[in-house]
């Protein structure tokens, strides 16, 4: 284990992140500073403190009684002033999957919550989630074991320190949503059923049949509603984080809101906030993601000066349902693709291509149990080589009884358009499913900016290196979740709110002033719009890469998004006005420009990243990818926060 684990990049954080001059290469992106650092130069340029908070805030800083909300009427009174349009708050949390609700039923025992949600509540990617949650819980499998398969899945790119804290705290973590009400699968036995899914080598992945996601997501829904100090605000669309900067660093006062219902801007002023809000996935033009999925917590504290890591390892999800290979077509274009869970290989499904020739075992010895990342690659080589849209996943050698019970969602979805999979075999083709990079994060969820913590796909742990092992994403979730608790709490009884604060920012605008068919045709254009930069990022940022196709992209990527500011600013549209459409599509472009800059700057081939030009690994290339901000000024409407950041 120990020369497995020698050597891979320790990015845990110690210290406060310093932005002191230094031999940084200038981006091609304006605003940042970009290069992938050795160990000694991540312990000098990224070092986070641990207890931030400590520091002076630019709002003073007095001791607090963690028990000053006593009652419910208490705490909602405090969410809000009388013109209802800024809401104070000891935290808030941005998004509802598994991390933000787990965080919140934590932090809401020592003050006010305010969950912040893009939809409906449920509508997350913990609740698309599938195959499970992957932890240690059987006698024959040991932490060393799941942190190897992490590691080697990870193409030894992934922190140690952070595998082990996740594959330690993991198994407590499950627990604590079992005692909570989670209910997942059980063998005969009476015994948890462990399932096995790819790059595994031992069963421990706890599920709910194939809806595992949705019934964690429950659950701790539940637990929400039930808790009066936690309030939940549905169709929310979080714009921009409140930020200013001091002579000590950026700090986060809270965020703006769009109430998409309404139209009104509402201003939550925060002691701390929380980002859980998910991965980028649509991106991409076909992806496993719901459509909330559109990298807004990236964008966002990439505008607020956050250090973002390893945007290039986008995860394509080996087998989602192709459409067009089912025997009854869809009436009309998904506007995500249905998953069809890692399990279904992990219980013994084969690949097969059109003419029933399995091809996986001619690519890797682990065949269809191989990492996702080398099985996507598989799939995508069958379908340019034959020339075919989508391959074969076939699970109907197993017993009817079994396939059924362990896959009831995706049977049933199946069947909705004629194909039992008890008998024939599915059509899959990749699609875009995770981002292994996200906003840097150390051991608690901290980031560089004080106030502000991540956890869920938006962050950057370390855990995943360059490729996510199946079923530790809901994992590295809950243990994050978990562990940015304590210095959160710790940061709200250190941080006082003083209520004049909100008007030091000036607040966004919603598009009122403009004339219906003005709105319509920015609307339908920024659609259009949205639909080229999603075939832009398929065509030359997918599965399999180079760099003249890469350079390509960023080109096309800055010429549509020209193209895009030029059409709405001159039909009257403002750089401080808000839309949902609007505002998605820049945090889109923001997304898309990072991804393709980081795979720029990897001359390499690891895990999810595999360029043509660069097809093998380098144990000098074996370092994150790192972009700082920088002191230029942002020149695009996608980099920019809409109001200004103040200094202090």
């Amino acid at each position: 284990m120990a020369s497995l684990l020698n050597g891979c990049a320790n990015l845990q954080t110690r210290g406060l992140l310093s932005f002191e001059k230094g031999p940084l290469q200038a981006s091609r992106i304006h605003g940042i500073s970009f290069k992938r650092l050795t160990e000694t130069e991540v312990s000098r340029f990224f070092s986070i403190s641990r207890v931030m908070c400590q520091r002076n805030h630019n709002f003073s800083q007095s001791p607090s009684s963690a028990g000053i909300y006593p009652t419910r009427t208490t705490t909602r009174a405090s969410l809000q002033n009388k013109d209802n349009d800024t809401k104070y708050v000891d935290f808030v949390v941005i998004g509802s999957g598994v991390a933000g609700l787990r965080y919140a039923l934590e932090v809401s025992k020592h003050g006010s919550v305010a969950i912040i949600t893009k939809a409906e509540p449920y509508e997350s990617n913990t609740n698309y989630a599938q195959g499970g949650v992957s932890a240690v819980l059987c006698p024959t499998d040991s932490v060393e074991s799941h942190m190897q398969d992490t590691i080697v899945a990870g193409a030894y790119l992934c922190d140690e320190e952070t595998v082990r804290v996740v594959c330690t705290e993991g198994p407590e973590r499950v627990k604590e949503l079992i005692a909570m009400g989670a209910s997942f699968d059980h063998g005969e036995d009476g015994r948890l059923h462990l399932a096995r899914e790819g790059g595994h080598s031992h069963n421990r992945i706890v599920h709910s049949a194939d809806m595992t996601g949705r019934e964690i997501e429950r659950a701790l829904l539940q637990a929400v509603d039930n808790d009066p100090n936690i309030s939940l605000f549905g169709h929310h669309f979080a714009i921009d984080l409140l930020s200013s900067q001091d002579k000590n660093g950026i700090n986060c006062h809270g965020v703006d809101v769009f109430n998409t219902e309404t139209q009104k801007i509402i201003r939550f002023i925060s002691k701390v906030t929380l980002l859980a809000s998910g991965g980028a996935g649509h991106i991409y033009p076909t992806t496993t993601n719901p459509p909330v999925a559109t990298g807004d917590g990236v964008a966002m504290s990439h505008r607020a000066h956050a250090v973002i890591s390893n945007m290039e390892f986008v995860q394509f999800h080996p087998t989602a349902l192709a459409d067009e290979g089912l025997p009854l077509k869809p009436a009309k274009r998904r506007e995500n693709a249905f998953l069809v869970t890692e399990a279904v290989r992990g219980d013994g499904g084969i690949l097969y291509n059109q003419s029933m020739q399995r091809f996986m075992p001619s690519y890797d010895e682990r065949a269809e149990l191989a990492p996702r990342d080398i099985v996507a690659r598989s799939i995508d080589d069958q379908l340019k080589k034959r020339g075919e849209n989508y391959v074969l996943l076939d699970i109907s050698h197993k017993q009817r009884e079994k396939i059924l019970s362990h896959f009831p969602n995706i049977a049933a979805e199946c069947l909705k358009y004629g194909l039992d999979i008890t008998s024939e075999p599915i059509p899959v083709v990749p699609a875009a499913h995770y981002m292994c990079g996200g906003v840097r994060a150390g051991l608690e969820g901290e980031t560089n900016i004080r106030g502000l913590y991540v956890a869920g796909e938006v962050a950057c742990t370390g855990l995943h290196g360059a490729n996510r092992l199946a079923s530790n994403s809901l994992l590295e979730a809950l243990v994050f979740a978990r562990r940015a608790v304590q210095p959160s709490i710790k940061c709200m009884e250190r941080t006082s709110i003083n209520p004049d604060c909100s008007i030091r920012w000036a607040r966004p605008v919603a598009p009122l002033i403009l004339k219906d068919n003005t709105i319509d045709k920015i609307s339908k254009r920024t659609r259009d719009i949205r639909l080229e930069l999603q075939s832009v990022m398929w065509e030359y940022v997918g599965i399999v890469r180079s760099t003249n196709r890469l350079k390509m992209a960023e080109w096309k990527i800055k010429d549509l998004e020209r193209e895009w500011e030029d059409y709405v600013f001159r039909r009257g549209w403002k750089p401080t006005m808000v839309g949902l459409e609007a505002c998605e599509m820049r945090n889109l472009f923001c997304c898309a420009r990072l991804v393709v800059e980081s795979a720029l700057s990897r001359q390499e081939s690891r895990g999810l990243h595999f360029t043509e030009d660069f097809p093998y690994l380098e144990e000098s290339e074996r370092k994150p990818t790192i972009i700082f901000p920088a002191a230029l000024p942002k020149l695009t409407w996608s980099t920019q926060q809409l109001h200004k950041q103040l200094q202090c």
